[in-house]
């Protein structure tokens, strides 16, 4: 094989499959690329078995061939090579080299048949969606998934896509049993491709990471599809696809109150700066506050044996009776990071209640904090 391209495309290639290559040396091969060289340009691919990327680059291919190569290498290599044209040349017993200018990397890879294959993508039955909200959706809920649950379905993003006539809603639901978010958004859902109906599936964070990335770089709308096993996303020439998670994810409708004798409305950003001014004393492994919602104000409260007391108030609008509840407060400031509205609607039945947050600007978003004794 022998490929002519361009630094920086090669190098966004790499910069894109950084986060889906396996670190763990499990399986050696799945740390590497595949590169295949076709009359059409030169196809990328990378896969951790449970996440698959693939993107075609434009290059001029003098002699077509394939190979898999160090991910981690070859990015750092380019990294350091300041010349624009890069030449790929691949010998006998996967000897790569690179050169580029005055410089020449000689690398072994792996025979390209040992690379696991993707599944075939039929672009039939993908839905075209504004990138732009797909990208708001993942950014308000995907902070609210779990880290290794034990409780595996929480590792995930629920996805439910509901289509009626040629409207359709996409709601995403992110929870790790301590925190939950949910957005929605409206889409144009024509009847000839997308059938009237409901559809759900939970992708892992991992691959809510990957697309939320891709969706970052902007460019062309996104097409976004699902089947009983796997979730399909392209964009621009790239096509990502992932397993989606199996199993029953809990009723979140639960969680979420429905009518609250308290309601707080409050200026976000005054909020947001008393919590985090008060959270610096709280104690370092629960971040517990004291919040007290009275008739005149909020009142925030922490202390820690060790370093001394904080308080604050902050100015709001309360209806109800004056109560005390506590919050990590780290777990309420993730929430507040992804809000934009100016005003804040917090509402809670009791001090052990689940408390929902909400953006008065935004009914398409909502959050629920749990409290914690203090």
């Amino acid at each position: 094989m022998k490929v002519h391209i361009a630094r920086t495309d090669l190098l966004t290639a790499l910069q894109r499959v950084q986060g889906v290559v396996e670190k763990r040396n499990t399986m050696p091969i799945l740390a590497n690329i595949l590169l295949e060289g076709k009359p059409e340009g030169l196809d990328i691919i990378a896969t951790d078995l449970e996440i698959g990327m693939r993107g075609l680059y434009k290059a001029t291919i003098d002699e077509p061939g394939s190979v898999t190569f160090s991910a981690r290498k070859l990015f750092e290599i380019l990294k350091e090579i300041k010349e624009q044209d890069i030449t790929l040349i691949v010998k006998e017993n996967n000897l790569i080299t690179i050169q580029a200018g005055r410089s020449q990397f000689k690398v072994v890879g792996l025979p390209s048949q040992d690379f696991p294959t993707l599944p075939a993508i039929d672009r039939e039955g993908l839905i075209p969606l504004p990138g732009s909200g797909l990208l708001t959706l993942i950014r308000k809920t995907i902070f609210a998934v779990g880290d290794n649950d034990t409780r595996y379905v929480l590792n995930g993003l629920l996805v439910t896509m509901n289509t009626s006539g040629e409207k359709g809603v996409i709601r995403i639901v992110g929870t790790d049993g301590h925190r939950l978010a949910l957005a929605d958004q409206e889409f144009h859902a024509p009847q000839d491709v997308i059938p009237s109906g409901e559809v759900k599936v939970i992708i892992p964070k991992k691959a809510a990471q990957e697309i939320r990335r891709l969706l970052e770089e902007g460019g062309d709308e996104p097409l976004i599809g699902f089947t009983k096993h796997m979730v399909i996303f392209r964009k621009s020439g790239l096509v990502l696809t992932s397993r989606v998670m199996e199993g029953t994810y809990p009723n979140y409708q639960q969680v979420i109150p429905k009518e609250n004798n308290q309601k707080v409305l409050v200026k976000r950003e005054d909020f947001e700066g008393a919590l985090r001014r008060v959270s610096v004393l709280s104690r370092d492994k629960t971040s517990s506050v004291k919040i007290t919602f009275s008739p005149t104000g909020i009142t925030m409260f922490s202390t820690n044996p060790d370093l001394g007391e904080a308080i604050e108030e902050v100015p709001a609008t309360c209806h109800g009776t004056e109560f005390s509840a506590g919050f990590n407060a780290r777990y309420f400031l993730e929430v507040l990071s992804v809000m934009d509205g100016e005003t804040l609607s917090i509402q809670m039945d009791a001090p052990l209640s689940p408390c929902l947050v909400k953006e008065a600007e935004n009914p398409n978003f909502s959050a629920v904090v749990m409290p914690v004794k203090v």
